[in-house]
């Protein structure tokens, strides 16, 4: 068991224990298992009290009490609810009497909910008793009352379903099917780049230009295609071409209010559930190689050190010589596979693209230099995907990690986006557009990972007050420190949730940790709808509004619900990512179940109160070394370190700290991995 080893924050700001009864907070409500909760306050992290969770679900914005409960830390007492988060969930459809009654599937939801005998949504979508269905709430239970549902779906009977994914994608409100105005619209929606060359005089022809696409080798949408060329006077020109996706996708179509609806794809362990109709995202829009395609592209000049000189952007028609993968062009760069084995097009030397791609790793690396220069912030970042056979069972783990193809392509994507930005700063009252923004991350979120940096061995004399104002080159040297040491993840980690969520804004407020003054998502409007309003206002810029169907009206129009969109997109933007990982832990904890009792090596990464979360070396997936796994002493924890003592032994528990654990247990339905010491 572990308590505390000094009074917590809350308690020393309000001078004692005696002083914290009553005082009322507001956080967000986390809710682990059934009778296991927590709410998230500025204020720190709080249990909820045995029956205090009352009207409070998962996710919800609350109000809460803190009291006394015993020795310990005061625990919360949920009073009201201020937003809720759950609009729909994933449950069992059965009959009682009159009623209709759903029986969620999430564990975490311990309420009723019936649907009103003059409700006829089940029998109109042909529900039967037993069958899974989503079903969208119209009024939450509280003390006295159940909640009162209709059925939005039927998903079918619970045999040949994969549930813990349905209930993901209930959950989050992710729409899984588009309209049948929006479809008939794709459906006629054609390619035909000769007729609008002929018909859009401003249309630049960039056919001839030698450019390629690189991406994942599962990538079927690609939206975005890279040239690069040295100049005379020793530098280079680069071209980022982006799909147009504008040009087909006309403001308030049927196609562009889905998009608006949903703002960005959702990418889940065994399905996409993209933000434009199949049709779109995988032909017509696609930079399919060896075809031709409408496109937004900049041209970038840039010098021999990799800074920028000037940039032009247009409307274009390009043609992908080449589809490449990330492997494959590391083995190219590598000098593992030669030029002739890249795929390109009949009449296209590989030599000439494998050249571009030196050409573009090499501008990759100047201009990391430039951008730490100037201070960006670079988090290590690594990318585990559970691999999925025809069935949906895993049967392994890929691990991404940067390497010199991904980082050639991010670099140029990121001078393109900067580029843009640059020309459409300062004309937001008459080019509306979605600015990608991100503040500087508070003293006190960053002061508080001191303690924890100092305990890694990675702050030197005088840094700390450097890094609580936010000096971004304190913060880039505390990350080469941790580089390949076992303190690497837990410092890229610990810094990066000090951090502010980047967002979207109708104006431009710059962008923190990349450095740059202006900075947009222009590169994937396939997945992204910010991206679209960018290329609409870019387009209105060049003078192009009205082939793209963005006249003075639409403009208007856009300049007025800007602001909501752009608070729809970033919090749509953290549903999708929030989803597609959850549904990664569903299907990890479903590996591993065949795995339970083998042992692995991995990494102390957190530490919390109730036990250590630890990250295996094989596949970066973590999971809990609970409390009871330590031993049966009283454990003191060190909320400022974030370590674990032991009263009797002194043996503690840190970040970064190598164990050796055994998979006690599996629950794939909640995606929770539990572990016990080998």
């Amino acid at each position: 068991m572990a308590r505390r080893g000094r009074r917590s924050k809350f308690e020393a700001r309000h001078h004692g224990p005696t002083r914290a009864r009553h005082v009322a907070l507001e956080g967000v409500l986390r809710v682990a298992r059934p009778g296991s909760a927590s709410v998230v306050t500025e204020e720190g992290t709080f249990l909820v009290a045995k029956g205090g969770l009352h009207e409070g679900m998962n996710g919800d914005v609350v109000r809460v009490t803190l009291a006394h409960h015993g020795p310990g830390e005061p625990q919360a007492q949920v009073q009201t609810v201020v937003s809720r988060a759950c609009h729909s969930f994933v449950g069992t459809f059965g009959v009682a009497g009159p009623l209709g009654a759903v029986v969620p599937l999430d564990e975490r939801i311990r309420r009723d909910f019936f649907v009103l005998p003059d409700d006829a949504s089940a029998e109109r979508l042909g529900v039967c008793e037993g069958d899974v269905v989503v079903a969208r709430i119209l009024t939450y239970p509280s003390r006295r009352e159940a909640g009162v549902v209709t059925v939005a779906r039927r998903l079918g009977s619970p045999d040949g379903l994969d549930i813990p994914i349905e209930r993901i994608i209930a959950s989050y409100d992710l729409p899984a099917h588009f309209g049948p105005e929006a479809l008939a619209q794709a459906e006629d929606i054609h390619a035909d780049v000769a007729a609008t060359l002929a018909a859009e005089r401003k249309r630049k022809d960039l056919r001839d230009i030698v450019c390629v696409t690189v991406d994942p080798a599962t990538a079927r949408d690609f939206d975005d295609a890279v040239s690069c060329e040295r100049t005379a006077a020793g530098g280079w020109l680069l071209g980022v071409h982006i799909a147009d996706v504008t040009y087909y996708v006309r403001w308030d179509s049927p196609i562009d209010i889905e998009a608006r609806e949903r703002t960005c794809s959702a990418y889940l362990v065994d399905r996409v559930l993209p933000m434009l109709p199949e049709r779109l995202c995988n032909d017509v829009c696609s930079l399919v190689p060896g075809q031709d395609r409408l496109a937004m592209s900049v041209l970038v000049e840039l010098d021999a050190h990799g800074e920028v000189l000037s940039s032009r952007a247009y409307a274009s028609a390009i043609r992908s010589r080449a589809r490449l993968d990330y492997g494959m062009v590391d083995r190219v760069l590598a000098g593992e596979a030669g030029a002739d084995a890249l795929a390109c097009e009949e009449g296209v030397d590989p030599e000439a693209i494998a050249q571009t791609l030196r050409d573009l790793a090499r501008l990759g690396e100047l201009r990391r230099e430039v951008r730490r220069c100037r201070g960006a912030v670079d988090f290590e970042s690594v990318e585990a995907k559970v691999l999925l056979d025809g069935t949906g069972r895993p049967t392994g783990v890929s691990v991404r990690r940067r390497t010199p193809a991904t980082s050639l392509v991010e670099e140029a994507m990121l001078v393109a986006n900067e580029a843009v930005a640059a020309k459409l700063a300062g004309r937001e009252d008459d080019l509306p557009a979605a600015f990608r923004v991100h503040e500087q991350p508070s003293p006190g979120s960053l002061g508080a990972t001191i303690p924890a940096l100092r305990e890694l061995d990675l702050l030197r004399a005088g840094e700390a007050e450097r890094l609580r104002a936010g000096d971004p080159f304190c913060i880039q040297d505390v990350l080469a420190r941790a580089d390949g040491t076992s303190g690497e993840y837990p410092a890229n980690t610990m810094l990066l949730r000090a951090m502010k969520r980047a967002i979207y804004l109708p104006r431009n407020d710059g962008h923190y940790a990349l450095g740059a003054k202006a900075y947009c998502h222009f590169t994937s409007p396939i997945r992204r709808y910010p991206d679209m309003c960018v290329h609409r206002a870019l387009k209105a810029l060049l003078g192009m509004g009205r082939d793209a169907g963005f006249d003075v009206r639409a403009r208007s129009e856009a300049q007025r619900i800007m602001p909501q969109l752009c608070r729809s997109c970033s919090e749509r933007e953290r549903a999708a990512d929030a989803a597609g990982k959850e549904s990664q832990r569903v299907k990890m904890a479903e590996l591993y179940e065949g795995r339970v009792g083998e042992s692995f090596s991995g990494i102390v990464v957190g530490c919390e109160r109730f036990g250590l979360f630890v990250r295996l070396d094989e596949t970066c997936t973590e999971g809990l070394l609970p409390m009871r796994a330590l031993g049966e002493e009283w454990f003191s924890y060190d909320e400022d370190t974030m370590s674990l003592t032991g009263e009797a032994t002194g043996k503690r528990w840190r970040l970064g700290q190598r164990v050796a654990v055994v998979v006690a247990g599996c629950d794939p339905a909640r995606g929770r991995l539990d572990f016990r010491l080998a």
